[in-house]
This record gives C-alpha cells, sequence and structure tokens, in this order.
C-alpha cells in the first residue's frame, strides 16, 4: 500500500510539472509571434509612411497586425520612423508587444 501512495503522488507530480511546462513553452511561442506581428506591423507602417507602398501607414499597420493575430493598439509615425504597439490574449491574459521601424539614424 505505502508503494501504491507513493507511485501516485510520483505521477502526479510528474503530471503536474509536465503541465507546467508545456504551458510555459505555449506562452514563450505565442510572445514570439506577437513580437514577430508588431516588427511586421511597424515595418509595414513605415513603408507606407516613406511611400514605398500605397496606403495610410496605421492602416496599413493594422491589417498586417490583424494577419497575424493581433490588434494594433498604438501606432505612431514621427517622420519617417515607425512605432507600433500590438496586443493579443494569451489564455485569457492580455499581452502586448512593441516595435520600432525606419531608416537609421
Amino acid at each position: 500500500m505505502p508503494g501504491t501512495m507513493l507511485a501516485a503522488g510520483v505521477v502526479a507530480c510528474s503530471a503536474t510539472l509536465a503541465v507546467g511546462l508545456v504551458t510555459a513553452g505555449a506562452a514563450a511561442v505565442f510572445a514570439q509571434r506577437l513580437a514577430g506581428a508588431a516588427d511586421a506591423a511597424a515595418l509595414a507602417a513605415a513603408d507606407a509612411g516613406s511611400g514605398a507602398v500605397p496606403g495610410v501607414p496605421c492602416d496599413r499597420a493594422a491589417e498586417i497586425a490583424a494577419a497575424g493575430g493581433a490588434v494594433v493598439l498604438r501606432c505612431e509615425l514621427e517622420g519617417l520612423v515607425a512605432t507600433v504597439i500590438v496586443g493579443a490574449e494569451f489564455a485569457r491574459l492580455p499581452a502586448t508587444a512593441a516595435a520600432r521601424a525606419g531608416p537609421p539614424p
């Protein structure tokens, strides 16, 4: 009987650890995807701001962010430098990522 309880405890601890590690891994992947969406949105806004592509910079950023599963929370264009903050939810928790794009100083 004591061996059964020990085995059940080991299995329960292992399952809890596995679930925690999978959740942490999924959060890391989500964060990288959100950062990629922010980068792409900032690049799209900077390209539109410079005239390289047609369109309104922040509208282009919103289109690209939506394609990446995010929503533009803030978009600013100062000269040719675009700063974009995007957001999305992971497991009902809000997450944000920011990116800047433009020519070098």
